[in-house]
């Protein structure tokens, strides 16, 4: 059962070199339900001492009793669902378990970020679990883009994005910038979990197929006398691993040495600092003068569709804390017709600002007020100051920073292929993660229904791409729908509703800009989660 100590002292808790003992009562899963306390209690002993030792710290503090302290020691501190025995977690544990360079990639990857989510995560109480949802979601890639439009660490599509917040634009897309996703995915989840009743699975799920499809669910048990818990839900072969997959993740990062995994040294200290730059900046010259490699620069500010801040900001950057104060002393030097890159062209007859804008990977408004135009007017023959693209200042050997900051398919090499046997407890997810291949091109090779369960015995066709893991989408499908158009309905009105922009709705059924509003009867396509669609 959930064992739970106050939330005052669960916020100060820290402990050196844990290990984790499971105790009190086990239940079977079936009647597992999550506590509304926010923490769980653990005993923990000091390597090589018999006797139990929690130390208290402060967020920044640094002594003799925290400045050991890792990532892993605080997140255990704040660990709350509860601990379940269940088929399922042992099967998604297999299949980590498999393939423990992975498990040791996503560490890699996670390192820049942790420290940072453990703060939204503690803020907002929830369980500390829930750090290592980016692992299922993403694999801790933070530019990492699914087949739904899904994107960033925590795979939101456009519209949920807009819903929290989260702009996307040409220049900048929040959905992968590192703390608006983060400090938004945090209120999703919170916000999830009071939907539910603080049943914390319930939130999960939810969070991947949309709380529609699972309040439905709960319904359907409810009205047949069933139990309305996770684990006795009706629901997708998707959703019914997404959870288990979280708390295997969960599991094995609390008992490392019960299952031979090495977890990497990861200090509980900020690793970024978030700094103002004002106004737009050259994201190549930001990581000269951070001493910073541009990749890495980029992993920080993902968010950046393009080597630059976006004109229209966001103007902050995250920079490593141990090159950020050097970085600013170079800012604060840096002249401002330093910070862009820059190239003079000349009108031709029939460009316009806009066909010069886009062509330059610019907006209009930045060259009008780069240029001090009045309007956007302009005369043949005149010369325009135009902020450089990352293709045109590297040249066209270079790639182009869109396609920079975009993720880049894997290597393609050539491809062997090889028939497996399936085994019992085999999923396609167990065998992506095991062969290292997206569980789709399973799917494809195949020719397999992608909601259809692995019998054992089956043959399958797999081919070694041996490159990294693909991320598989765990985002809520997107549906197209058919609306009618009812009295007093406008596009706004109904952008509302369906929680879409009302630029899209245009855009879905050639609606001239100029055209306010809508006939009653007219037929609209509108594009939405599923859950929306079946809600």
């Amino acid at each position: 059962m959930p064992r739970s100590i106050s939330k005052k002292s669960a916020r100060h808790l820290s402990y050196l070199l844990p290990v984790l003992l499971m105790a009190g009562c086990s239940q079977t899963a079936q009647k597992e339900h999550v506590s509304q306390s926010y923490t769980s209690k653990f005993s923990v002993f000091t390597r090589g001492q018999g006797s139990a030792r929690n130390l208290k710290f402060k967020q920044g503090e640094k002594n003799e009793t925290n400045e050991n302290v890792t990532v892993w020691d605080r997140m255990l501190s704040l660990y709350a669902l509860p601990e379940i025995d269940n088929a399922r977690i042992d099967r998604e544990i297999n299949g980590y378990l498999r393939n423990p360079e992975y498990l040791s990639r996503v560490q890699q990857r996670a390192e820049p970020y942790l420290h940072f989510i453990l703060n939204e995560i503690e803020a907002k109480n929830i369980p500390g679990e829930m750090a290592l949802l980016p692992i299922v979601e993403s694999a801790f890639k933070p530019n990492a883009e699914s087949p739904a439009q899904a994107s960033g660490l925590w795979q939101f599509i456009p519209p949920t994005g807009r819903l929290y917040g989260l702009e996307q634009n040409k220049w900048y897309d929040g959905r992968r910038d590192i703390i608006e996703s983060t400090q938004a995915a945090t209120r999703f989840l919170k916000e999830l979990s009071a939907e539910f009743n603080n049943d914390w699975l319930l939130a999960l799920a939810s969070y991947n197929t949309g709380k529609g499809n699972i309040r439905n669910a709960v319904e359907r048990n409810a009205a047949n006398g069933l139990p309305t818990d996770f684990w006795s839900l009706n629901l997708n072969s998707e959703t019914s691993a997404y959870v288990p997959r979280l708390l295997a993740i969960a599991k094995i990062f609390a008992n490392p040495e019960k299952y031979n995994i090495n977890l990497h040294q990861i200090a509980d200290q900020p690793y970024f600092e978030m700094i103002d730059v004002k106004s737009q900046l050259d994201l190549t010259k930001a990581a000269e003068m951070a001493q910073t490699p541009i990749d890495d620069l980029m992993k920080l500010n993902p968010g950046f569709n393009r080597r630059s801040t976006a004109p229209n900001g966001p103007h902050r950057l995250l920079i490593p804390v141990d090159k950020a104060g050097a970085f600013k002393e170079k800012l604060a030097e840096l002249p401002r017709h330093e910070r862009i890159k820059w190239e003079h062209h000349a009108i031709g007859k029939k460009e316009t600002l806009r066909s010069i804008a886009q062509a330059h990977n610019t907006t209009v408004d930045e060259i009008i007020a780069i240029n001090h135009l009045d309007d956007d007017n302009i005369e043949p023959g005149k010369v325009l100051l135009i902020p450089m693209s990352y293709q045109t200042a590297k040249g066209d050997n270079e790639p182009s920073a869109v396609t920079a900051n975009k993720p880049q398919n894997p290597p393609q090499p050539q491809l062997t292929k090889q028939v497996y046997t399936v085994k019992k407890g085999d999923t396609l997810w167990s065998l992506s993660q095991r062969f290292s291949v997206d569980k789709d091109d399973i799917v494809s090779w195949n020719k397999l229904s992608a909601k259809a369960a692995l019998k054992p015995g089956q043959k399958l066709t797999l081919k070694k791409t041996g490159g990294t893991i693909a991320v598989a989408s765990t985002a809520p499908a997107i549906k197209q729908i058919a609306y009618t158009v009812k009295a007093g309905d406008t596009l706004a009105k109904i952008s509302r509703k369906f929680n879409v922009n009302v630029t899209d709705l245009r855009k879905w059924n050639n609606v001239p800009k100029n055209q306010a509003d809508i006939k009653p009867g007219a037929k609209l396509k509108i594009m939405v989660e599923a859950s929306q669609a079946s809600s």
